[in-house]
């Protein structure tokens, strides 16, 4: 079975979180710019066509993600008042008609938001209006309701991945930047892993194998 990783490998089978990190930054050479540490899954022994073997899921990274994260959201102006600048973006209620009027403006506008939050009332305009584009991304808003405070919610969002597999049994997701220390790198890939474990019909034995890189290095194989 093919491990889904391109390119030459350190196999290294068996390592701790931490050590398979430090694997992967000794392995990596140095770049001009800021490379994302990553891990790849390599699934096996499910059957794919059943959305119950699907990962769809979103994880809070503790050490966050090393890099913004760019959030936006549709409101009223109680709402985008309560939030003081937590938002990248904020839309209000009566200005989405014009921000939705050109589609194709709307799709590049939207592409470089990572997360939505919308106050639920709106939602069926965004599902009708974005639904295409942000659907089959897994980007959809998040529905509040009407006048809270999603600061919070927001924040969290900074610090979050998405593990879609979309079907397939290798998926990849990313776990932090290169110059975050190793422990938090370390950190944010256990927890990757263990929610993955944990949604898999027999935990870690529907897992072939996992390898941890930096975006332009070796992969290091832990499992």
């Amino acid at each position: 079975m093919s491990s889904g990783v391109v390119g030459p490998a350190l196999i290294m089978p068996d390592l701790t979180a931490e050590q398979a990190v430090q694997e992967a930054l000794k392995s990596a050479g140095e770049r001009p710019f800021k490379e994302t540490l990553e891990v790849s899954i390599n699934l096996k022994d499910l059957d794919l066509t059943l959305p119950k073997n699907r990962i769809e899921e979103e994880v809070i990274l503790p050490k966050g993600r090393g890099r913004p994260i760019r959030v936006a959201v549709f409101g009223s102006p109680e709402l985008v008042t309560k939030i003081k600048g937590a938002a990248d973006l904020t839309v209000l209620a009566d200005q989405m008609d014009e921000y939705f009027k050109d589609k194709r403006a709307s799709r590049k506008r939207v592409g470089g938001y990572e997360f939505f939050v919308a106050e639920a009332p709106l939602m069926p305009m965004i599902g009708k209006r974005l639904g295409t584009v942000l659907g089959p991304r897994g980007k959809m808003p998040k529905p509040v309701a009407p006048g809270s405070d999603p600061s919070a919610m927001i924040a969290s969002l900074k610090r979050t991945v998405r593990m879609r597999n979309k079907g397939k049994r290798t998926f990849h997701v990313p776990i932090g930047t290169r110059d975050m220390s190793p422990a938090d790198l370390a950190t944010n890939l256990q927890v990757v892993l263990d929610r993955v474990v944990s949604k898999l019909e027999r935990g870690r034995s529907n897992i072939s194998s996992v390898y941890v890189k930096t975006t332009m290095g070796a992969s290091v194989r832990m499992w």
